[in-house]
């Protein structure tokens, strides 16, 4: 008697198998989120990827401080320097992927991750230089970061988000 293993594996049983790949490539946006991380994303961008796109958000450092109105148009660029809609962007996602380094400002990450909670957009952050960050700034970072991350990670190489955004089928 053949094992359920061995039956699986029969001619016979592989009509009944679906030819199409297991998983549909995500639609996955990289944002970073400081000038350090702005680096690494434009080497990873370099890189071939099946459905990723690539930005920075460098103009929230200008993040307007009065109460009054101001439009979320413009606060992405992609790497050519295009401005991009924020909302735009996370409507079009299923995954948002911030890339921060350690012991920098990531206050572009609550809007980010605000703007993805409410259209229910999955995030990912990953945080460059942990290893050499100081215990202080490191847990600043890492404070600001965690209230918007799914999933908080810290990266130990550039080549380690380059694997984490393949097994997230970027």
């Amino acid at each position: 008697m053949l094992s359920e293993s061995a039956r699986a594996t029969t001619a016979a049983e592989a009509r009944f198998r679906i030819a199409d790949p297991n998983s549909l490539p995500r639609t996955v946006k990289v944002v970073a989120l400081d000038a350090r991380s702005e680096m690494v994303v434009k080497r990873l961008a370099a890189q071939n990827w099946r459905s990723a796109s690539f930005f920075t958000a460098s103009a929230f450092a200008h993040t307007p401080q009065t109460a009054g109105s101001f439009s979320m148009e413009g606060w992405l660029s992609d790497l050519t320097g295009r401005t991009k809609n924020l909302i735009d962007e996370v409507a079009s996602a299923d995954l948002m992927v911030m890339i921060a380094s350690a012991g920098e400002n990531a206050q572009a990450a609550a809007i980010i991750g605000e703007a993805c909670q409410l259209r229910h957009v999955m995030t990912t952050v990953l945080v460059l230089g942990t290893e050499s960050a100081a215990e202080e700034p490191l847990s600043h970072t890492l404070a600001q970061l965690r209230p918007y991350a799914n999933m908080l990670v810290t990266a130990t190489s550039e080549d380690y988000i380059a694997d984490m955004l393949t097994a997230l089928r970027a």
